[in-house]
């Protein structure tokens, strides 16, 4: 392509570094408080934390060292495994600012590059256009339609026209281009910017909980109070039953433990981390991991046309020329006719283009022109962009003082100021449709004569001659079509929101297989309909053209008011308003610019939508399996609390059959369970197929609640039998604490086997592809296998060695505690298929 010449070279490769070493880099330092003792406070805050340390210091008021090391030996594991999750967590957000920080774009050797905005040096060439946050404080040499939102430092919303001319032309970091583009020289970086003076922090980025998060706090929450009442009963009724104070205060701490569910907020982290993770790994950014949640419940997609249905590519591939009334295809552009129309609209584009279909224009005018005299004009005076349809005009003069007037734009608008009959323009506008229903992207050219300098106020105040059309096309991806497809057989509505016009969306959106041509609506028109209407409008629309800032935004209230959960793909800064409303704002990470990025909260690092199918997919396995681990959490806590509870209040022969030490091994087995076993299990068959789940349903339906209820308590019946048998059979305390322990640690092994799908059986979903399950069951059952076989864990657990016989029993009964699960299961898929026969 046509390398568009610079007003400067730019700096040397020498001359960087004697900057460098000079000025210093482009670097804002700032003090971080250490993560290590953040994350330490946090960990010692925990509730369980507390709770194991009071634990432990009692057992050693009690002269039981061995317990107490114990305990102290799971409070620094405990301590380990929050640290670890912590700087987990601040490595991959380090690795999220990195892959989602902003280039800069800097002219060097007479080529324009793109660097990190770390390495600019004074007296860089700094190129910023549309969309760029500025990367360091500048002067602006040359500019064209140039304007910045400079509200970071001011406070001011609104744009700030900026050139070299008028005396407004610095630039400052972190500024953001609204429209144009600039070539500024750096004048200061880092700690000397304007930004860097006031120390403005721009990295921040507040959290808000999400309404699941909400959800399982307030479950949580309400955990720790009935925990806390238990407590004082579990100490008042060990006090009056004759045991000391430090004693009863032990015995009231261990089922403290078994009420206090934390694994949930923990399993809720940890899918939430590892979901953003294995997006990022897909190539999907998530900036907030409470997105990963909201994904999976997404009704709605709007995409744009341009760069996420199609390529993006822009090129020029058809030419009408007016005088010669034919159309021109791409082997015919050398025809003097067809190089008119294309130099017209080459001189009606900015002079160092940005825009893909100026560059294309350029790159044409320069490959068919048998002289290129582009280095003998100058700008000398232009029309921005503007205008409901717009147009742009520009004026070029060279050193002799020979003149070039040149309009592009929306049809509807060049014919409309050009010296036409009406006969003429309705041939003009049948032909602008022709070629729009074929996927074309048409602008109109025109020129004029204007000799003086007395320039109108509006560049519609001038008399064009009409000189034909440009058109030019994006073809779409090759998988698009398979992407609207899956996102059709998941339940979710698309919608597509472009600047277009209908004839060309429409073509493009038919090859495209997307569903809902027929019924469009305009930018104009949306923006007529009161709120009511357009809450009737958006539900059987699906193609909205010709759009706007303020239409898009409307568009996005007007189905979240619907109930609908929205998902918005945009790229440009006009997207901003409209990515920040929506529930999933989706920036394109290529062609993205920082005001999107900024405004969303995801991106397609490579623009690809078909990612956002594994997205909702990926929301929505997350979303299963939390749930799944949190039924599992409810489910295998009941048994734990009733069977240190009920021998206590019940005044049965062993009252206090477990001591802390019980309860947290216990933990320490169901955390790695519920949070690394079934983050790890594949999507289940037919999910995708479903409709997508309503954002304000509880994560727990009572429905849901009740089998997770109904669960615990046949594992509760089971613990309790295996109790009674040993009290019938006149068996030791310790026997009778090893065999309920060991019943209860069987029982959570099938527990977990059962809880991998609420339909279908547990033996069919050893299908599935889970490689974690051997191991963690492996593990648990060696650890259960050591517990009842060495010495000093015997001594240490307070168990005796059971027989071979009574251990099979204890396998048995945990076996059948999910029976009646599985023939729930069973009446269900029974069910399901009858009504489909």
């Amino acid at each position: 392509m046509h390398q568009v010449p610079f007003p400067e070279s730019g700096l040397t490769n020498d001359e960087v570094i004697n900057a460098r070493k000079q000025y210093g880099s482009n670097v804002i330092e700032h003090k971080e408080s250490s993560g290590f003792f953040m994350a330490l406070k946090d960990a010692v805050l925990e509730p369980m934390f507390l709770i194991l340390t009071a634990a432990a210091v009692l057992y050693f008021i009690m002269n039981e060292p061995q317990e107490g090391f114990f305990l102290l030996a799971a409070i620094v594991m405990v301590l380990t495994i929050s640290i670890w999750q912590d700087y987990k967590s601040r490595n991959a957000l380090n690795a999220l600012k990195k892959l989602t920080g902003n280039k800069a774009s800097v002219i060097r050797n007479g080529n324009r590059i793109t660097i990190d905005p770390e390495e600019i040096v004074i007296g860089d060439l700094l190129v910023s256009e549309e969309g760029d946050l500025i990367a360091a404080d500048a002067d602006i040499i040359q500019s064209n339609d140039f304007s910045v939102n400079e509200s970071i430092l001011t406070g001011e919303s609104f744009s700030v026209q900026k050139n070299a001319e008028d005396g407004n032309k610095q630039l400052f970091q972190g500024t953001t281009v609204v429209s144009g583009l600039a070539i500024g020289r750096v004048n200061a970086i880092g700690l000397n910017t304007q930004l860097g003076k006031i120390g403005r922090s721009i990295a921040a980025i507040k959290t808000e909980y999400s309404p699941l998060q909400k959800q399982i706090q307030n479950f949580v929450k309400k955990m720790a109070i009935a925990g806390l009442i238990v407590f004082i009963l579990v100490c008042l009724v060990n006090y009056l039953n004759g045991y000391n104070w430090v004693e009863s205060l032990l015995k009231g701490l261990t089922l403290a433990m078994s009420v206090l569910p934390e694994e949930i907020p923990v399993a809720f982290t940890t899918f939430m981390a590892i979901g953003a993770w294995r997006l990022m790994n897909m190539g999907i950014v998530v900036k907030q991991t409470q997105t990963v949640e909201t994904l999976g419940s997404a009704t709605v997609i709007c995409t744009d046309k341009t760069g996420t249905i199609t390529e993006n590519r822009m090129e020029l591939a058809r030419v009408y020329s007016f005088d010669a009334k034919k159309v021109f295809l791409e082997n015919q552009f050398d025809d003097p006719e067809a190089i008119r129309v294309i130099t017209v609209a080459m001189w009606a584009s900015e002079p160092i283009p940005f825009d893909p279909m100026e560059k294309s224009l350029h790159s044409i005018y320069q490959k068919y022109t048998t002289t290129d005299v582009r280095s003998q004009f100058s700008m000398y005076y232009e029309y921005p962009l503007s205008g409901k349809p717009p147009m742009m005009t520009h004026i070029f003069e060279s050193n002799d003082r020979q003149r070039i007037v040149a309009a592009k734009g929306a049809v509807e608008s060049i014919i409309t100021y050009s010296d036409l009959t009406e006969k003429e323009r309705e041939e003009i506008k049948r032909m602008a449709r022709g070629l729009s229903a074929q996927g074309y992207r048409v602008l109109a050219v025109a020129e004029n004569d204007f000799k003086g300098e007395d320039f109108p106020a509006t560049q519609q105040e001038l008399s064009f001659t009409f000189i034909g059309l440009v058109a030019f096309f994006d073809p779409p991806k090759d998988n698009i079509k398979q992407t609207f497809e899956n996102f059709y057989h998941a339940g979710i509505n698309v919608k597509i929101i472009t600047g277009d016009n209908a004839e060309t969306t429409g073509a493009i959106a038919r090859l495209a297989g997307f569903k809902g041509i027929e019924n469009s609506l305009n930018g104009n028109e949306l923006m007529q309909l009161d709120d009511a209407e357009l809450k009737c409008r958006v539900k059987t629309t699906n193609l909205f053209t010709r759009m706007f800032p303020e239409a898009k935004l409307k568009i996005i209230k007007a189905l979240k008011a619907n109930g609908e959960i929205v998902a918005m793909t945009g790229d440009g800064v006009n997207d901003g308003p409209a990515l920040k409303a929506s529930h999933i704002g989706i920036a394109m990470g290529k062609r993205g610019t920082e005001i999107a990025k900024k405004a969303s909260s995801l991106i397609l690092a490579d623009d690809d939508l078909s990612k956002m199918v594994d997205a909702v997919a990926m929301g929505r396995k997350i979303y299963s399996n939390l749930k799944k681990a949190i039924q599992y959490i409810i489910s295998i806590h009941i048994p734990i609390i009733l069977a240190v509870s009920l021998p206590l209040f019940l005044g049965w022969k062993f009252p206090n059959i477990f001591s802390p030490v019980h309860v947290i091994f216990m933990e320490l087995i169901m955390g790695p369970t519920c949070s690394i076993i079934y983050e790890n299990e594949p999507i289940e068959k037919n999910l995708m197929v479903q409709k997508p789940r309503k954002m304000a349903e509880t994560f727990l339906s009572m429905r849901e609640l009740s089998i997770s209820i109904f669960q615990g308590l046949m594992i509760t019946a089971g613990v309790l039998y295996l109790y009674q048998f040993c009290v019938t059979n006149n068996f030791t305390e310790d026997l009778t604490r090893t065999l309920v322990f060991t019943t209860l640690i069987f029982s959570n092994v099938f527990l977990t086997l059962a809880n991998r799908s609420f339909y279908y059986s547990f033996v069919y979903t050893f299908r599935y592809k889970n490689n974690l399950i051997p191991i963690v069951i492996a593990i648990t059952l060696l650890l259960l296998f050591l517990l009842l076989n060495v010495p000093y864990l015997l001594h240490l657990f307070n168990f005796e060695k059971p027989s071979l016989l009574l251990t099979g029993k204890c396998c048995l009964v945990g076996l059948l505690t999910i029976v009646p699960f599985e023939l729930y299961k069973l009446a269900k898929r029974i069910k399901i298929l009858s009504k489909r026969s």
